[in-house]
């Protein structure tokens, strides 16, 4: 993942013979969130001229709470959002990545957590996150959460189809049933089983974070199994279990077997994209992006390539 600017970043990913990228425009810093055409046509060039080929796009897209809530705004973010897929069709850019966590989202406890060598990570403790006030909209039941979604996707879906761009649904992230009373609906195999069924097509389909199933305490390569071609997108990373939550573990070091997940994408026939997510911070690295800072992704860009070799063998 990369931001949308040239930058050190690019040159270390071409270096370790990166030629595909997720391009992530949250780190344009300025709130902005793209999805014009000319905007997202220079965006695309820029890294063609760098030898990079943009996979997919996530982080910016224009969806907020006002979709996932059904307020005021609805009905025009969803228009930004359409004409986000029929831009990036038209620049064959091929998937787009989004959630439905409404309320506080990727949600963590701490940042500094102490990792192999003193490097520090991440973690979830819902003891501590429920000492905290309730959002302002937890007051929304479970099913208007899913009425919404299902609203979304009969009208994004057929332009994504006519687009040929494929949604990958992330999973609510924790993956438990609220955040201090805001309910979460995507948060297992049998929920993504209903957002499959709302809208039959290879269009409609899961951005498999290895994190989020791993915290739903399933078999991460069954589960891979069980949904096959509807991964339109991944994210490769583990977590380790705790009374409470869990706590993200570098990419060698966590519970799953790492190297039959990736033997299990081979089997399915995933050619999708596929990326290192929430890597720990390493020594001289300053954390100010926890989880995304450089070198972390540079030893699992490594460390994936090696496994991928072993299990197309």
């Amino acid at each position: 993942m990369l931001p949308p600017e040239p930058c050190e970043r690019w040159k270390q990913a071409a270096q370790i013979g990166i030629e595909h990228v997720v391009v992530h425009t949250l780190e344009l810093g300025d709130g902005s969130r793209p999805y014009e055409f000319d905007e997202l046509l220079r965006m695309k060039t820029r890294f063609e001229d760098h030898g990079l080929e943009i996979a997919a796009f996530e982080g910016g897209v224009p969806l907020t709470d006002a979709t996932r809530l059904a307020t005021d705004g609805r009905d025009e973010e969803i228009a930004r959002f359409k004409t986000l897929l029929r831009n990036l069709g038209t620049l064959d850019i091929p998937v787009v990545c989004y959630d439905w966590m409404a309320g506080l989202r990727w949600a963590r406890t701490s940042t500094t957590v102490p990792a192999r060598g003193d490097s520090r990570t991440s973690a979830y403790d819902d003891e501590l996150m429920r000492r905290g006030p309730r959002p302002a909209a937890a007051d929304t039941t479970a099913e208007e959460l899913w009425t919404n979604l299902e609203s979304f996707l009969a009208e994004v879906v057929p332009v994504a189809e006519e687009a040929g761009v494929k949604l990958g649904l992330h999973p609510d992230d924790p993956p438990i049933d609220d955040v201090r009373g805001m309910p979460r609906i995507i948060n297992s195999p049998d929920a993504y089983e209903r957002v499959l069924d709302c809208y039959e097509s290879e269009y409609n389909g899961i951005t498999f974070c290895q994190g989020n199933f791993a915290a739903m305490s399933v078999d991460v390569p069954a589960t891979i199994r069980r949904f096959g071609d509807r991964i339109n997108f991944v994210h490769f990373r583990d977590v380790e279990q705790t009374e409470n939550g869990f706590v993200e573990t570098w990419h060698d070091d966590g519970p799953t077997d790492m190297l039959a997940a990736m033997e299990a994408y081979a089997d399915v026939g995933f050619d999708g994209p596929i990326r290192p997510d929430h890597v720990p911070t390493m020594a001289g690295e300053p954390n100010e992006n926890p989880g995304y800072e450089m070198n972390g992704r540079l030893f699992a860009v490594g460390y994936m390539k090696g496994l991928l070799e072993s299990a197309e063998r």
